[in-house]
């Protein structure tokens, strides 16, 4: 009984630092014209995530280590909108979207994965950079860096 308590507990904490790391609660947008608005209407910047989200290596890193924090999401709901441009391999898409994000991926000459671009409400490029090593902190400071330019 004392074995399967001492697993349980280690189970339950295992599972609350998983939460605590772990932030579901961002919206990423996936329609630009929607990103475009709401950044008019709350005058915050937007960042574009061009990401192969279930193949990219990197991309997934950038979530793991950035994304997926709480601390990138305190920060993200009061400074940024946030738009995922996606080229999934095995994540089925319409043609429609297939198309809107190339579309997009080749207006903001996107090069590989993941490019982050932050722009104005208007779509004009503020500033470009990518997979940033360091974690959630160290990221935040360099969009705030990227950001003032």
């Amino acid at each position: 009984m004392k074995t399967k308590f001492i697993i349980l507990l280690v189970f339950l904490s295992v599972f609350v630092v998983a939460c605590a790391k772990s932030s579901n609660n961002l919206v990423w947008l996936e329609d630009y014209d929607q990103a475009l608005k709401q950044s008019t209407e709350s005058k915050l910047p937007i960042l574009i995530n061009f990401t192969g989200s279930d193949w990219c290596i990197w991309c997934k890193r950038l979530s793991e280590e950035v994304f997926d924090t709480k601390e990138f999401e305190n920060y993200a709901k009061k400074n940024l909108i946030l738009l995922k441009i996606d080229f999934p391999q095995k994540i089925a898409q319409t043609e429609q979207v297939k198309n809107s994000n190339r579309a997009l991926a080749q207006k903001y000459q996107v090069q590989g994965f993941p490019t982050i671009v932050l722009t104005d409400s208007k779509g004009k490029v503020i500033n470009v950079t990518g997979y940033q090593k360091g974690g959630a902190t160290a990221y935040i400071d360099h969009l705030k860096s990227l950001l003032k330019k």
